[in-house]
């Protein structure tokens, strides 16, 4: 069993010692003892739980800043989805491996996927040792039934479910409710509860979805539909939930549903505020999330948070709203706790990931709050080591292979320039 003996590092406020064995904590305090690996921080770093991404489309890193400044729909319809008809399995691949050197340079240890060609997608989180949990990802045709594309990667994800290390899951991601029937949203719930699997769509994204569903299903809005069927549903990942009544929120908290909130993608393709003030006072509960490349552009967790934080303040008119102890347990320990990961906090026994930052970055002082500094100044620049699952990805800022993959994906990049 591989030992690390991480040392003169700061955890809630005093400089300690933290020793990781296997994969897990395994004592916070005393003294240092011999180990396989040292870091020595010298009284330089802390050491903070690291990211969570409660929602991402991975492999969109390869459609970053290709369609900007749109609505969401024509986005979708007449650039996105068109280009993505381009893609090959290797694609995916790599632009999700390019997705997750970004990641981890900003933080982030686990992400909730969902994409075409899943498999493409658990290969890279593979080879990268990271966390994810990807997506049967579900779309239906003009004739309701699901897209023969969406059948076969589905069948190919489920048949490598069983060989899958603890660091992987897969679950049920059903588009949304304008890409998927009735009678599929009901046969996936069925599924979840048969294959004890999560279930992860977008939820309220617009307006417009709204006043749709409200249309076509007799005044029930999309969270109150989707209930009706089944999926809103305890650790159920519900992406957006910008549009939602406090009969919306009632549902979600009863049920323990998990909303993802993604602030800068949010605000980037106009799709509204998302008021998480009311949500956490309704009991729900909420992670946080980048969304992809192509609508967000950045992959970090720490420009979410600080989004998330001056949009709740923005939405209520009120400075004392999304505080920043209550936006970093978002991005950290609900995101984790939404997946059953037991991680998400520096502590004995827990799952060992966990991040060394920098606090000598100028962004870092003043140092009256690391919380603080987190959650309102830190850039990925602060991020020095992340270690996941006992592992270290990168340390002193580097990434075995880094440069071999940004080099790939540019290559993959070529062929959208034609």
């Amino acid at each position: 069993m591989s030992s690390i003996s991480i040392e003169n590092v700061l955890l809630d406020g005093k400089f300690t010692c933290v020793r990781i064995e296997g994969n897990r904590f395994t004592r916070i305090g005393g003294t240092s003892a011999p180990a396989d690996t040292v870091i020595d921080c010298r009284g330089k770093m802390a050491i903070v739980p690291p990211f969570y991404n409660a929602h991402h489309h991975a492999a969109m890193t390869l459609f970053r800043g290709y369609a900007d400044d749109m609505e969401l729909f024509k986005w979708l319809n007449e650039h996105i989805w068109p280009a993505e008809a381009r893609l090959t399995a290797e694609d995916i691949y790599i632009g999700a491996k390019l997705a997750i050197v970004e990641m981890i340079k900003s933080g982030t240890v686990f992400f909730n996927d969902m994409y075409w060609q899943p498999l493409s997608t658990l290969r890279a989180a593979r080879d990268m040792k990271v966390r994810a949990a990807v997506g049967l990802m579900t779309i239906c045709g003009a004739d309701g039934e699901i897209l023969p594309q969406c059948r076969e990667d589905n069948e190919r994800l489920l048949a490598a479910r069983s060989d899958l290390s603890e660091r992987l899951i897969v679950n049920h991601a059903p588009h949304a409710i304008y890409t998927v029937g009735e009678k599929t949203l009901r046969k996936i719930a069925a599924e979840a509860d048969e294959w004890k699997l999560r279930l992860h769509i977008h939820v309220s994204e617009t307006a417009r979805e709204v006043e749709d569903c409200r249309s076509a299903h007799g005044g029930m809005t999309p969270v109150e539909y989707l209930d009706q069927l089944g999926i809103i549903r305890d650790g159920a990942v519900l992406a957006h939930c910008v549009h939602l009544t406090r009969h919306d929120r009632e549902i979600i908290a009863a049920r323990g549903a998990v909303i993802a909130h993604m602030p800068v993608s949010n605000m980037k393709l106009c799709s509204g505020l998302f008021d998480f003030p009311a949500a956490v006072k309704a009991g729900c509960r909420v992670a946080i999330g980048t969304d992809g490349a192509s609508s967000n552009n950045s992959l970090s967790m720490l420009d979410e948070m600080k989004f998330a934080a001056l949009m709740a303040k923005l939405k209520t008119g009120d400075p004392t709203a999304g505080a920043a102890p209550e936006i970093l347990g978002a991005a950290t320990s609900n995101g984790a706790q939404a997946f059953g990961i037991d991680a998400g906090v520096i502590a004995e026994g827990k799952l060992a990931d966990a991040l060394l930052v920098d606090l000598d970055q100028p962004c870092m002082v003043g140092d009256y709050s690391l919380t603080s500094n987190l959650v309102y100044a830190a850039d990925p620049s602060v991020i020095d080591t992340v270690i996941c699952d006992g592992e270290i990805l990168m340390r002193e800022r580097v990434i075995p292979g880094e440069a071999e993959i940004v080099a790939a994906a540019r290559e993959c990049c070529d062929k959208f320039r034609r």
